[in-house]
């Protein structure tokens, strides 16, 4: 006797409910945070007084540390940028998550488009003539931890200590990146900060509108 194959349920949320009552007010306050921090430093040449003191301590990092330094940096590079995001994108296709897919890609593309239009709307510069604010690498690497944690979290109905991960993801992935691009000289510690914020609000944002529209065509062909 043929079997018939049970329909298929909504594909989960990539900003899992759990986490959308505070992941709004956190995006709303990064944003206010990069426009504040761009708004003082725009076309500025110059690290401010916190920017010195912080980059005073941090700055100058001898090896083994300027190692580490160093390939904390070369994930950001375009090549191996390129090659982890098609690793995690590959990841949620292979697990049949195309929703969570289209919002890896979604995600840190933008984050990175909104930090690049940023640095020239803001024109602060390092070294010269290079625009610094924000960090790209700095926003690059919290979004690429941000958006697998916010996937892992939302994988089942109850969350319990994988709440944390989000957030954890976030905290320790914008440190290690901020902290690489201060030590090396690359950018100025508000740089990394504005950098680090600049992902905590695109990334949330992007979620929204990624299930706001899956849901949408979901309907639709109802």
């Amino acid at each position: 006797m043929a079997q018939t194959s049970l329909p298929a349920g909504p594909a989960p949320a990539v900003l899992p409910p759990a986490l959308r009552g505070w992941l709004g007010p956190v995006a709303g306050l990064a944003a206010s945070v990069v426009a504040l921090l761009g708004f003082r430093y725009g076309g500025e040449g110059e690290p401010g007084s916190l920017d010195a003191r912080i980059g005073a301590a941090v700055g100058g990092v001898r090896p083994p540390w300027r190692s580490v330094a160093l390939i904390l940096d070369s994930l950001g590079e375009p090549v191996l940028a390129t090659a982890l995001v098609v690793a995690v994108t590959t990841g949620c296709l292979l697990l049949r998550r195309p929703r969570a897919a289209v919002f890896t890609v979604a995600a840190i593309g933008l984050t990175v488009g909104a930090a690049t239009l940023l640095k020239h709307l803001v024109g602060r510069t390092i070294h010269g003539e290079n625009l610094s604010y924000p960090s790209g690498h700095t926003a690059f690497a919290t979004a690429l931890a941000l958006v697998p944690a916010l996937l892992a979290v939302g994988t089942r109905s109850r969350y319990g200590p994988r709440l944390a991960l989000a957030p954890a993801a976030a905290l320790a992935a914008g440190a290690a990146m901020g902290w690489a691009q201060v030590a090396l000289g690359a950018h100025y510690p508000t740089d990394a900060l504005a950098g680090w914020c600049t992902a905590l609000a695109v990334v949330p944002a992007t979620a929204w509108l990624v299930d706001r529209a899956a849901d949408a065509s979901r309907r639709e062909r109802r």
